[in-house]
């Protein structure tokens, strides 16, 4: 790892030690691996579509999650469709997150980025905000320029939007305990991260304590990570499967996953608590494989 490092510091503008994880940085790292070890079928994921990447791997984090959430609602005998989404965050996660659920018949609108966010009566338009912010880069100032129906506001707000659905995809620690409690005022059945842990475990408390449906991010944004697994499937059979192929696979995933933490939280008598049945899930799993692998 010491000598890619050193290669890709000195063939490109990423400091040696300090590689991103974008697409760039991915193909960097996968061209030196092959070039060091001799090898195509390296671990690394999120490659390039031209050199074994997978269609839907940009979209996976922010599909799986609606993906869940769907099954969730359905599940407790409700529908996604119709539902007002709030969103936060205005990166890869959360403009895919709007994508999907507005595909799926919700309404999002709001997204946000670190200076502020913005409030859309009408729904965002995902088109324009891919084009700012995948294509041009800009701020969200643009957004609400070029889209009368919107509202720019400074800092951090977007849970005091009234909604049915939050779905907090931006950063560590940005759904406080404060947040909570306007958005059961506000009457919202769900929350699901999208992030990793962007709800505080003050306000993961109260949502759950206020018999809202709370997913935590360990299962809600393991679309990304399930799409890679498809993606290193795919280059070991040597093929290239479809969008829709790829995304039926993360759907059955993201599905499968919902069902797992809810049995495992109804097998140890804390039914609709998903964030332990999550954890109690994963424990299992593993638990189980080093059992059966004599590891224990």
């Amino acid at each position: 790892m010491t000598e890619l490092c050193k290669v890709i510091g000195e063939n490109t503008d990423v400091p040696a030690g300090d590689i991103g994880t974008g697409a760039r940085e991915i193909g960097y790292m996968f061209g030196q691996y092959k070039r060091i070890q001799k090898r195509y079928e390296g671990v690394l994921t999120g490659k390039g579509l031209s050199f074994g990447g997978s269609l839907t791997r940009t979209e996976a984090t922010g599909y799986g999650l609606l993906y869940i959430v769907e099954e969730m609602l359905k599940c407790h005998g409700d529908d996604i469709k119709g539902k007002t989404v709030v969103v936060s965050g205005s990166g890869n996660v959360a403009i895919y997150a709007v994508e999907k659920a507005q595909q799926l018949g919700a309404k999002v609108v709001t997204v946000s980025d670190s200076t502020g966010w913005i409030y859309d009566k009408d729904g965002i338009d995902v088109e324009l905000l891919k084009e700012i912010k995948e294509e041009k880069r800009e701020r969200l100032t643009a957004y609400v320029a070029a889209r009368p129906s919107a509202e720019y506001h400074e800092g951090r707000g977007v849970w005091q939007i009234k909604c049915d659905i939050a779905l907090p995809c931006a950063t560590q620690n940005e759904l406080h305990l404060e947040d909570a409690k306007m958005l059961v005022e506000n009457g919202v059945i769900a929350v699901a991260e999208g992030a990793n842990m962007p709800t505080t475990r003050q306000a993961t408390e109260y949502l759950q304590q206020n018999g809202v449906l709370f997913i935590p991010g360990k299962a809600g944004n393991a679309g990304g990570v399930a799409t890679s697994a498809l993606e290193m499937s795919q280059n070991s059979e040597r093929v290239y499967w479809s969008f829709e192929k790829v995304d039926r696979k993360l759907k059955d995933i993201m599905v499968n996953i919902y069902h797992n933490i809810d049995d495992a939280a109804r097998k140890y008598g804390m039914e609709g608590n998903y964030v332990a049945g999550a954890n109690i899930a994963g424990f299992e799993k593993v638990a189980d494989a080093m059992i059966a692998q004599g590891v224990v």
